[in-house]
């Protein structure tokens, strides 16, 4: 019972990373994101110089490039459209591979959307294997959040890996009687499978509610961590963002 719960992208430390404030963090992560995505598509170089401040952060954070990297296939699925511009966009053509004709201006977009893209993910990937969750929650209630949001996603991280382990309790229960899903006539069984799990998780957060209230709970929850910023914490923090913002500067007057 007195095991602290660590999600699974938290990658633990006590890395300078680690220790800094969650809200520093956080807007160094939002001004790198904007820099980057303000950066010319045409000036490659600057984008290579991006990954290197972020591998620059990822060793300082002592988190594997190998860790950061899988973590980044996660947006494979969402970059598929970009594949598909050099050969749906209009203008321009050049050939390549022997006769095949792509889009020139839609090389350039698909190159802006993986690169802003995947530099964006990276930089997110670092954020959450050196902040945890309740950490960055604490964060953004420090950037004047409505506390009401924060504590909304905090019920959330904790208690969807619960509603995730009632599915899967419930879907090795229909195995364990012989039930597999195989075609749209078992789509009655699953659907009433989701309204089981809809009132289990409805009467769960009722139960939840309660024990809160009895144990004086008036809508605003207890401050257990202090994450205070120092303003040497700030400029460690903006080293990123800064050293971002130069070469994006570098990158607009570059001819």
């Amino acid at each position: 019972m007195g095991h602290r719960h660590v999600h699974r992208l938290y990658v633990p430390g006590a890395s300078p990373v680690h220790r800094l404030p969650p809200q520093c963090k956080l807007v160094a992560l939002l001004a790198f994101v904007l820099v980057v995505v303000a950066t010319p598509r045409e000036r490659i170089w600057a984008f290579a110089v991006y990954a290197v401040l972020l591998a620059v952060v990822a060793a300082m954070a002592r988190v594997s490039y190998g860790v950061v990297l899988r973590r980044t296939l996660i947006e494979v699925p969402f970059v598929a459209f970009a594949l598909l511009m050099p050969f749906v966009a209009t203008g321009d053509k050049v050939t390549v591979l022997g006769g095949l004709e792509l889009s020139r201006h839609g090389l350039w977009g698909a190159w802006n959307i993986l690169a802003k893209g995947t530099l964006g993910v990276m930089a997110s990937v670092l954020l959450a294997a050196t902040t945890e969750p309740r950490m960055l929650l604490l964060g953004i209630e420090r950037l004047r959040m409505p506390q009401l949001i924060t504590q909304i996603a905090g019920f959330m991280l904790r208690y969807g890996d619960v509603v995730v382990g009632e599915l899967r309790r419930m879907k090795l229960a229909r195995a364990a009687r012989g039930f597999e899903a195989r075609d749209l006539r078992h789509a009655g069984v699953l659907a009433r499978s989701l309204g089981a799990l809809f009132l289990r998780s409805y009467e769960r957060g009722e139960r939840v509610h309660l024990a809160m209230v009895s144990r004086g709970y008036d809508g605003r929850m207890p401050v257990l961590y202090e994450v205070s910023a120092t303003a040497a914490q700030w400029g460690m923090a903006s080293a990123l963002p800064l050293s971002a913002g130069l070469v994006a500067l570098a990158a607009w007057m570059t001819p």
